[in-house]
């Protein structure tokens, strides 16, 4: 099955996002996206809504650049086990959770690689919907 045009490039759009940012932002989502790989080998990239996203079974996360932050929003990431809190924006939704990279901010790799690998799992999962049981009252 021949790919299309959007998929076959995604990675090449990564890039090129990476490369038009070119100051911290470009070197930020860089480094991200070197750590969301590494989590693991089955991420695929992809490229929707104009942003980087990264799947594995469904979107783990996208990457967006703004002036003053780069975005990595969880898709599902309120049913993500956070312990290391680096969660810190979207948190008052019932699916998505996000992490706000500002100038300076320093990542806790191992913790942000277990974030994904947490990520990952849901998707495995089924996600967030709960699994309805049919109940019969007597």
């Amino acid at each position: 099955m021949k790919k299309s045009a959007a998929e076959g490039s995604a990675s090449a759009l990564i890039d090129e996002r990476i490369r038009d940012l070119g100051d911290w932002r470009g070197k930020m989502l860089a480094k991200m996206r070197k750590l969301i790989l590494s989590a693991d080998p089955e991420i695929v990239e992809e490229w929707k809504w104009a942003n980087p996203v990264w799947s594995h079974d469904g979107i783990i996360c996208t990457g967006e650049s703004y002036k003053s932050v780069i975005k990595l929003t969880f898709a599902k990431g309120a049913a993500v086990k956070d312990p290391k809190r680096l969660f810190n924006s979207s948190l008052e939704g019932n699916v998505r959770r996000a992490i706000d990279i500002r100038e300076g901010d320093k990542i806790d790799e191992a913790a942000f690689k277990t974030l994904v690998r947490g990520a990952v799992m849901v998707n495995l999962e089924g996600g967030t919907k709960p699994k309805t049981r049919r109940t019969s009252k007597r």
